[in-house]
């Protein structure tokens, strides 16, 4: 073959074969793992490359979707109804591209299709083990949104920390992968932690160092190395751990402590992060990152010009990971109104008659937060009815709805044991109740009203004033409905049901007219916020708020 067409080949294979980005972590957990992949991914993409991002969960569980949020923090759901890790709410955050089922991928699921592949006797007799069969599985994941050809480069966040027992499986696909791939078609990168002494007033290596040792024996040599501080990491330093940990130095990368998440992918451009992945990848730079958009937003997220607390009503309000997209749509629709969001969190639990107009007396908004079970729920019903009676402008999400149709039903229509049949399936009043397909559910996994839905807008509406359409599409994950039976005689009564499923006719929205703002609705509009696409409920939402404090 002549020359100058082996390399036209070679230039071009490297164009078109799909480069790999695995990212772990170590030393501790909470890192920031997402984050920074988020923040690489967002870079890639302004530059011109096709990027996007998945997890793999050291976890049995086969979803997020069965577990405590106290535990694993909130629930995201995809499009196509997917129950996942919150990380895939900051990678959709960033980077404005949906993801879906193939993002996000646990050990039970990995386990479970081993599992199920053998009892079809698809191993011919073999005896399944860890190496190769579950390797193998972890490995035709990984490469899965590579294979399809919609993205040039794929970046895998591995859950948990190196030397985990429960990562070893993930960390010994990945150095295979690494090495079936070949040279600069896959990298590592390790997040590590440089703490601080302040007995000795020093950053310290040491438990970086014993971690990318960690790395190495599982077989696996990092790339880079992106070093979480609290303070500025010297140049001393940098040289120190690109020696003992066996990087290059432009690959010890500096992330540290920012006042938002949303200046990280600044901070990783200055410490050329990208720079550094595209080398090790041999790929070209392309054009500079385009962050116009990503600035304006960042500039008016921190030069507010108004100020308003949003009272947040909940039961897992002590860990904020619970409400975490409802938290970042606040930040989004905050900067699109220029305006700094209090969210005032409330524990659902300790709102009663006696002290509600205390604890609502700052508040320039309501909202009543989605959830599960009957804890709480009389403290939700107050909230709302405090929201209506006192025209505080009010935002109700799935559950928060729910509460809005029983606190209607209970105070407007005087059905005093109005209720959902979730709290009290005895209830003479189910307003909201079991959706009929549900009946007969015995399996609490990924078994709700899942993904997205369509949802008709009635003209006229504060809905379709906010919206602007006359049909969306919106995330579900619910068991329980608005009960149809009661519709006709609640909207009578004033509750109007703006919005409604075209499939199944089932209230997807409803609202108050006589009120500054009042919404409720069945789905969750937090997961579809970005900072491309601040949500427009929210940004309403906001905008109320600020309007009601002025008066």
């Amino acid at each position: 073959m002549p020359s100058f067409l082996h390399n036209y080949n070679t230039n071009n294979n490297r164009m078109n074969q799909t480069k790999y980005i695995f990212v772990t972590g170590g030393v501790t957990s909470s890192l920031g793992k997402g984050i920074i992949a988020a923040s690489l991914a967002k870079l890639l993409q302004a530059r011109g490359y096709r990027t996007t991002i998945q997890k793999f969960d050291p976890y049995i569980n086969v979803d997020p979707g069965t577990l405590n949020p106290y535990e694993h923090g909130e629930c995201y759901v995809t499009d196509d109804g997917a129950e996942t890790d919150l990380d895939l709410g900051h990678y959709e955050r960033f980077l404005n591209v949906p993801t879906s089922q193939a993002n996000n991928v646990t050990t039970g699921r990995i386990y479970l299709s081993v599992i199920e592949k053998e009892r079809r006797g698809e191993f011919l007799g073999k005896t399944v083990q860890v190496v190769p069969h579950i390797t193998n599985e972890i490995k035709d994941r990984m490469q899965l949104l590579g294979n399809s050809g919609d993205f040039d480069i794929v970046i895998t966040e591995i859950g948990g920390t190196v030397g985990d027992i429960e990562s070893l499986p993930y960390i010994e696909s990945v150095r295979q992968l690494v090495w079936d791939l070949g040279e600069h078609n896959a990298i590592v990168i390790h997040l590590t932690l440089v703490p601080y002494l302040a007995a000795a007033g020093e950053l310290k290596t040491k438990p970086t160092q014993h971690s990318v040792k960690t790395l190495m024996e599982s077989g696996i040599k990092a790339d880079i190395l992106v070093c979480r501080t609290e303070h500025e990491i010297s140049e001393e330093l940098r040289n120190k751990l690109a020696l003992f940990c066996n990087v290059k130095r432009e690959a010890v990368i500096q992330s540290i402590d920012a006042s938002t998440i949303y200046e990280v992918p600044n901070l990783m451009l200055e410490e050329g992060l990208d720079i550094v992945a595209l080398k090790k990848l041999d790929l070209p730079k392309k054009a500079a990152p385009d962050l116009k958009n990503w600035n304006i937003f960042l500039k008016r997220l921190k030069n507010p010009k108004h100020t308003v607390n949003i009272g947040l009503i909940g039961k897992y309000v002590e860990m904020q990971d619970c409400y975490k997209s409802i938290l970042e749509a606040f930040i989004h629709a905050g900067a699109a109104n220029e305006t700094k969001v209090n969210v005032i969190s409330i524990h659902s639990e300790h709102i009663d008659a006696s002290n509600i107009s205390e604890k609502f007396a700052n508040l320039d908004g309501i909202l009543v937060a989605p959830g599960f079970g009957e804890r709480g729920i009389e403290g939700k019903i107050d909230a709302v009815r405090f929201a209506r009676e006192n025209k505080i402008p009010f935002f109700g999400i799935c559950l928060g709805m729910q509460m809005a149709i029983i606190e209607y039903s209970r105070t407007v229509l005087g059905l005093a044991d109005a209720n959902s049949t979730e709290m009290n399936e005895h209830t003479s009043h189910p307003v909201v109740n079991l959706m009929e397909e549900q009946k007969t559910v015995t399996d609490k996994g990924g078994t709700m009203r899942l993904g997205a839905w369509k949802c008709d807008i009635k003209e006229d509406s504060l809905a379709h004033k906010i919206y602007g359409k006359d049909t969306i599409s919106e995330r579900h994950r619910h068991r329980y409905e608005y009960n149809s039976n009661y519709v006709a005689q609640l909207q009578n009564a004033g509750l109007i049901a703006s919005g409604v499923n075209p499939d199944t006719g089932l209230v997807e929205i409803i609202e108050i007219e006589d009120h500054p703002f009042f919404i409720g609705v069945q789905y969750h509009p937090e997961y579809k916020s970005t900072v491309a696409n601040p949500h427009p409920i929210f940004v309403s939402f906001v905008a109320a708020a600020v309007k009601a404090k002025k008066k």
